[in-house]
């Protein structure tokens, strides 16, 4: 039995006959290099997986079958085993990804703040839906469930580079930049956004000497930083803390107000007896198992 990997870098057809398959010599011999940095962060060759993936992403656009038939030969692994979880991660694509992936979050705050619209429109403008790449290649659209970013909703990312704030217009903005070849810049992070591949590479490990651009957190993140620090608001030392380690601890304020540890018991304000020392969602009950 043969277990179709996908489509071939080379054009051939899923499932066609192929004389050679996987990279040609040179590809093979620059990817096995870097294959082999990446094998080595690891104690086991099969935890380099997906990095590994990431890699040949970034030769190809998506994970191809030569990607697949690769990562399953680098890591003595099957290609089934290497395509379930390709499969399974929505940042790896199994067919041809645009330049630029254009994510716009329709999840709760970012939809509530306009997110639904946003993709709405862009979609319209460029004449393609989720996970559909526009006919010069340049821009692949899609839902993003959470970009991780709710203090500036709505949220657009461009190859995970944030852009804040966002309308519809500034939306539609972005993307016809990127068709016309010319940068754009993201609200935080590097000063432009790379390709795909570009950044498809940096997931595998590699640096790109860009990790310094831009501002790294903006002033809607810090706002709690900031009111910790005014008024003096400090974590309360943990067990097995040492004289002046409290110093030390996370600027921020304590949810129980003076009490130096959280309530292990149901009270008033707690009927269902959902808090406890095992964290939220916990009954005190299960904080002590």
């Amino acid at each position: 039995m043969t277990i179709d990997a996908g489509p071939a870098t080379n054009g051939t057809p899923a499932g066609a006959p192929r004389q050679r398959p996987g990279y040609d010599a040179e590809t093979a011999a620059r990817l096995a290099a870097d294959a082999a940095q990446i094998v080595a962060r690891y104690p086991h060759p099969r935890s380099a997986l997906l990095p590994m993936l990431h890699l040949v992403q970034s030769e190809d656009g998506y994970v191809s079958r030569d990607g697949i038939l690769f990562c399953a030969e680098q890591l003595g692994l099957t290609a089934a085993e290497v395509s379930a979880v390709a499969t399974f991660y929505t940042q790896y694509k199994r067919h041809p990804n645009g330049e630029y992936t254009v994510g716009v979050c329709t999840n709760a705050l970012c939809a509530v703040m306009g997110g639904d619209t946003i993709f709405e429109r862009v979609s319209e403008h460029l004449g393609i839906g989720h996970d559909e790449t526009t006919e010069d290649g340049k821009i692949t659209l899609e839902q993003v469930e959470c970009n991780a970013a709710c203090d500036y909703a709505p949220v657009v990312v461009v190859n995970w580079e944030f852009f804040d704030n966002q309308t519809p217009t500034s939306a539609i903005e972005i993307v016809d930049e990127l068709r016309a070849g010319r940068p754009v810049s993201p609200t935080r992070g590097a000063a432009t956004v790379g390709t795909f591949k570009e950044i498809s590479h940096v997931l595998a490990g590699f640096e790109d000497g860009r990790s310094d651009e831009g501002v790294a957190a903006g002033p809607a993140t810090l706002v709690g930083l900031g009111l910790a620090r005014e008024q003096g608001w400090r974590a309360p030392a943990m067990d097995g803390t040492q004289d002046g380690e409290a110093e030390a601890a996370s600027t921020v304020p304590n949810p129980y107000g003076s009490a130096e540890r959280p309530p292990t018991t149901p009270d008033d304000t707690d009927p269902a007896g959902k808090r406890g020392p095992a964290g939220e969602g916990a009954t005190a009950e299960e904080g002590k198992q």
